[in-house]
């Protein structure tokens, strides 16, 4: 299972950081990661870091998000800064197996959580 948190109302240029806790699962032994979905749009890759804790991002957030995890609090999070209104979406986490070779496309990522709704302001 896995629960996302730390969403919110946020102004342009402002920052955010999102939490998702796992539990169930040997957590160290998955690669994380986040998706988001804007309003009508399909779901996106964000960002992920693996099992041995290399990162990669989408274009649209490199240099402004950063990816961490914390296997000792099964956490991963996600640290937004400069945030834009085209970084309004529901973000959500999502955890594949580590033997999981492609890790930016959602249908590989097994467990997902409820998602948390970052809103950006202009």
């Amino acid at each position: 299972q896995l629960q996302a948190s730390g969403g919110g109302l946020v102004q342009a240029g402002g920052s955010l950081r999102l939490s998702c806790a796992a539990s169930g699962i040997t957590f160290s032994r998955y690669h994380m990661a986040w998706f988001r979905q804007a309003p009508g749009k399909e779901r996106e890759f964000v960002s992920t870091i693996n099992w041995i804790l290399s990162t990669y991002y989408a274009d649209s957030v490199k240099g402004r998000f950063a990816i961490a995890r914390d296997n000792a609090k099964n956490t991963v999070y996600l640290q937004m800064n400069s945030l834009k209104p085209e970084d309004t979406a529901v973000y959500y986490c999502a955890a594949a197996d580590r033997t999981t070779v492609v890790q930016t496309v959602a249908s590989g990522y097994r467990y997902w959580g409820q998602g948390t709704l970052v809103t950006v302001s202009s």
